[in-house]
């Protein structure tokens, strides 16, 4: 299948769409240029428009691009350490419940609910992000 990158520039109040190997196009908003591209390759080729994938690139000034690189790597940071926080919380209810603790003495210790300790209990050894207590 043939694909097409479509680089979206904003230009005033709406999107200029620079469509490779077909030419350009506009859309008034960035979510709309997926239609706006397909519609125009498939005009301009004569071929149904969904005979062909369409990649389209927003393309932002330098400082919001390293706005966002910025962001989402403090986002991926945050959820390593929810995850840490998780496990931690997780063994420290183990050792508690090893050590002869029985839920609701766990859930007074940590100040949470009892239902959260028999979360804490259930997930040991399991992957999924959680919240600590």
């Amino acid at each position: 299948m043939r694909r097409f990158q479509v680089r979206a520039h904003r230009r005033g109040a709406g999107w200029e769409l620079h469509i490779e190997g077909v030419g350009a196009a506009t859309a008034a908003k960035v979510t709309q240029a997926e239609a706006v591209a397909r519609e125009s390759i498939a005009a301009a080729l004569g071929v149904p428009d969904d005979s062909f994938a369409v990649d389209v690139v927003v393309c932002l000034a330098p400082e919001i691009e390293a706005m966002i690189r910025q962001a989402r790597e403090a986002a991926r940071q945050a959820a390593q350490a929810q995850q840490e926080a998780a496990r931690q919380a997780r063994a420290v209810v183990a050792r508690l419940h090893r050590e002869g603790l029985n839920g609701r003495e766990i859930a007074y210790c940590l100040g949470v609910t009892p239902q959260r300790v028999s979360q804490l209990l259930g997930g040991v050894g399991r992957q999924k992000a959680a919240k600590p207590f």
